[in-house]
């Protein structure tokens, strides 16, 4: 069976914040959009920013590698050489990490390079590669 496209919606306080981050930072082409709503195509996946002026981001972490990860969080698996590419224009465009781009669970099952930053609306997204994409549920 072939791989699906997910949907997401999400909370932003500011759609034009929305755009900029989304559109030009992330580099996801724009879909469909209100006064209300953008959707965005995030590496082949539906995402829908929502305007909602009043939503506050979470504060939860949880210890994962020695690093604080927020909860909740989303993002999408990529190939090295993107995940590389996105992590060079996140850091171009000044978004601060929340966890810096590197590799977590060196050396053991699951290795994976990983980066962690909030976009306007903090929101948390990470962004994950592997060597190797069988290793994705390996245990």
């Amino acid at each position: 069976m072939a791989l699906r496209p997910f949907h997401l919606a999400f909370p932003v306080h500011d759609l034009e914040a929305a755009r900029n981050f989304y559109g030009d930072v992330l580099g996801c082409p724009e879909g469909r959009s209100s006064d209300h709503w953008i959707d965005f195509d995030l590496f082949g996946h539906q995402i829908v920013a929502h305007l909602d002026p009043g939503a506050k981001s979470v504060a939860v972490a949880n210890q994962v590698d020695g690093h604080d990860v927020p909860v909740p969080h989303f993002g999408v698996v990529l190939t090295m050489v993107d995940w590389q590419t996105l992590a060079t224009r996140v850091e171009a465009a000044g978004i601060p990490f929340g966890i810096a781009p590197h590799v977590r669970f060196k050396g053991q099952v699951g290795e994976q390079a990983t980066m962690f930053f909030r976009d306007p609306s903090g929101n948390a997204l990470e962004f994950k590669a592997f060597a190797d994409d069988a290793l994705l549920f390996a245990r």
